[in-house]
Formats: structure tokens, C-alpha cells, sequence
């Protein structure tokens, strides 16, 4: 396994939900998976998966994998037009703690560029148009940065730090979809959110529960 240069979140180290999904895929199975990164993901490094923990050349644990069971993490959708109208809100825009992230670095013209706004309900939303190539990683990175954003303010960063996602189906390259977050609690430095992505018909496509840091 590796995670490619441009595949990163802060500025050195892999995005979490991209590296949470190759992680993942790694790990092999059809049943939902709980990653929890242990310190952030090297870029351009081979890492290998041992009875679930993923180790860097080292033998230092970068992540662990697991089954997570049941992931009853659905957020409600809007649809395209709501999403746009949120993303033109949001934060990441005017501050944002990495600008280069691949999933919603706005310094990012070769990202995914999913920009979450607010919802009247705090809930956040984004669109995000599917890129050429769509692999099982595109699909945890898209349920990870909207869920972060439903608790990241100025001068607030937080990391991902744990994260089970189902993945129901792959959007098609250039497919309208949309995503959805909502924070669910906060306790200390932890914010637990969950996100849904859903695609141009409505259907949902995979959904996460995570946990997020406080730096």
C-alpha cells in the first residue's frame, strides 16, 4: 500500500478518509470497516497490513482496521441545487487550517474540491462531481472532510481520528452528487459526526461514523 503524494490532508501526511480507504480495501471483505489512524499516514512510503494494523517499513503502527459492524450513520440528503447554495458558505474559504487538503483544500484546482457550507439545520452539505477516476478511496475521502466541517471553526483545527464507513456503490465518473455531515457530539477534544453521500438519483451510496481530534 501506498498514498500518493497527492492524496494528502495536512500538509506531509495522507488525507485520513483517502488513507482510511486504502487502508480499508487493503483489509479486503465486503463488511463495513472501522480505521483508526494512529498518527497521520506517510506519503510515498510502502506501508504493509499485519493481523489488521498497518505498519510502516519500520514496523511503527500507522493504523489499525477492523470490522465495525453495523454503521447506522445516515444524514438526511438535500438535493444539488441546496448543496450549492451551501458550498458558496463555506468556511474553507476564507480559513482554512489545510488549504492544500486533496478532499477540500480550496488551493486545490486537481482535488475533489468538496466545499461543505451550513445547512439552517447545522447540518452541512457539499456537491461533489465524481472525478475520472472513482476507486473505493474517492468514496471514504468524500464521507470524511463534510463531517470534520460540521465541527472545524477559525483557529479550531481538528484530524481525523477514527472512521466506519458501509459502502453501498461507486458514483460514475462525472456524476452530481451530493454530501451530507452533522455533528452528533462533542466530549473533551472528541466531536463525533456522521456523513451520507448520495448520488444524482438520490440513492445513497455509502455513509460514515467518525471521530474527530481537536489539535
Amino acid at each position: 500500500m501506498r498514498i500518493e503524494s497527492r492524496y494528502n490532508g495536512p500538509p506531509g501526511s495522507g488525507n485520513g478518509g483517502w488513507s482510511a480507504g486504502v487502508f480499508a480495501t487493503a483489509a479486503g471483505g465486503s463488511e463495513p470497516v472501522e480505521v483508526t489512524l494512529r498518527r497521520p499516514p506517510p506519503l510515498d512510503t510502502t506501508l504493509s497490513l499485519v493481523d489488521g494494523a498497518v505498519l510502516d517499513p519500520a514496523g511503527e503502527i500507522v493504523a489499525e482496521v477492523r470490522p465495525a459492524g453495523d454503521v447506522d450513520a445516515v444524514v438526511p440528503p438535500v438535493d444539488w441545487a441546496t448543496a450549492v447554495a451551501a458550498s458558496t458558505s463555506y468556511p474553507g474559504l476564507v480559513e482554512h487550517p489545510f488549504p492544500g487538503c486533496y478532499v477540500c483544500g480550496p488551493d486545490r484546482a486537481d482535488g475533489l474540491r468538496i466545499f461543505p457550507g451550513r445547512l439552517p439545520d447545522d447540518r452541512t452539505a457539499a456537491p461533489f462531481r465524481a472525478p475520472e477516476q472513482v476507486s473505493a478511496a474517492t468514496v471514504w475521502a468524500a464521507l470524511d472532510c463534510p463531517g470534520g466541517w460540521t465541527v472545524l471553526a477559525a483557529g479550531r483545527p481538528y484530524l481525523l481520528g477514527r472512521i466506519a464507513a458501509a459502502i453501498v456503490a461507486h458514483p460514475a465518473p462525472g456524476d452530481e452528487c451530493v454530501v451530507t455531515g452533522a455533528l452528533i457530539g462533542v466530549d473533551g477534544r472528541k466531536a463525533m459526526v456522521h456523513t451520507s453521500l448520495y448520488g444524482p438519483d438520490g440513492a445513497l451510496l455509502g455513509a460514515a461514523r467518525a471521530t474527530w481530534i481537536a489539535r
